[in-house]
C-alpha cells in the first residue's frame, strides 16, 4: 500500500521560507521520480517541481531560483524547500510518486 504524507505546511509573511517534507512508504522509493503540486481555489493543479531517481531537477518558471526540490533515498523522504514565499504561492501542495500516488496535501498560505 502506497502512502505519501506531506508537512511542514502553514502560514508565513511574503519573503518568508518554508521547507516541505513528504514521507513515502510502499513504493520502491529510490527508482521513482518524485514531484510537487500545488493548487489554489478556482485553479487546476499545476506542477511545480520534480526531481528523478538519478537527481535530475524540473521546475515550474513561476518557482525557479525561489524553490528547491530535493530526496534522500535512504529516508524514502522528498523536500521542497521554498525561499522568497509571494503571495502568489499560497496554495495547497501536494507530494506525488511515479504510478500517480498522491498524498493529502498540506496548507501554505503567504500573506502580503
Amino acid at each position: 500500500q502506497v502512502q505519501l504524507v506531506e508537512s511542514g505546511g502553514g502560514l508565513v509573511q511574503a519573503g518568508g521560507s518554508l521547507r516541505l517534507s513528504c514521507a513515502a512508504s510502499g513504493i520502491i522509493f529510490s527508482i521513482n521520480r518524485m514531484s510537487w503540486y500545488r493548487q489554489a481555489p478556482g485553479k487546476q493543479r499545476e506542477l511545480v517541481a520534480s526531481i528523478t531517481n538519478g537527481g535530475l531537477t524540473n521546475y515550474a518558471e513561476s518557482v525557479k531560483g525561489r524553490f528547491t526540490i530535493s530526496r534522500d533515498n535512504a529516508k524514502k523522504m522528498v523536500y521542497l524547500q521554498m525561499n522568497s514565499l509571494k503571495p502568489e504561492d499560497t496554495s495547497v501542495y501536494y507530494c506525488k510518486s511515479q504510478g500517480d500516488y498522491w498524498g493529502q496535501g498540506t496548507q501554505v498560505t503567504v500573506s502580503s
